[in-house]
């Protein structure tokens, strides 16, 4: 279970989660031990999961990246699912409700290596038809703060 304070830290931490355990913990008002221990809590149960790189504007815009929504046979999302962690373009794999099964979220160095990885992905026997949303502009990001 969650406090205020749980949820202090872990904003702090989206903000910056290169934070040191002290500077948190100054910012916190709270003694360095005691922000630890609720860090390791957050950690062993879940909440935080790890610890990312967040790849900055200009290495950003260098990408292209698409949604994917995907429509398969039923009863194939553990074998789509293994086929598609196994290609490296392929960042995020949600399942949906409505018309599709699938949403991706993927990534590609340019034009033709999208083209490719789009070809891998409609290769999947399983896979009965899929449409390619490719991101132009971001507006904004709730997730990037």
């Amino acid at each position: 279970m969650m406090d205020s304070r749980d949820q202090e830290l872990i904003d702090l931490l989206s903000q910056d989660a290169r934070q040191s355990v002290s500077l948190l913990a100054q910012k916190l008002g709270m003694a360095r031990t005691t922000l630890q221990a609720r860090l390791e809590k957050l950690e062993r149960s879940g909440v935080v999961a790890g610890y990312t790189v967040r790849l900055g504007d200009v290495t950003q815009a260098a990408r292209i990246t698409s949604t994917v929504l995907v429509q398969m046979e039923p009863g194939s999302v553990a074998p789509v699912t293994f086929k598609l962690k196994k290609m490296a373009g392929v960042k995020r794999v949600l399942t949906c409700s409505g018309r599709f099964d699938l949403i991706l979220e993927v990534d590609a160095a340019s034009p033709s290596e999208l083209d490719k990885l789009l070809d891998d992905i409609g290769d999947i026997a399983e896979i009965t038809s899929s449409e390619s949303l490719i991101h132009l502009t971001e507006r904004f990001n709730r997730h990037a703060l």
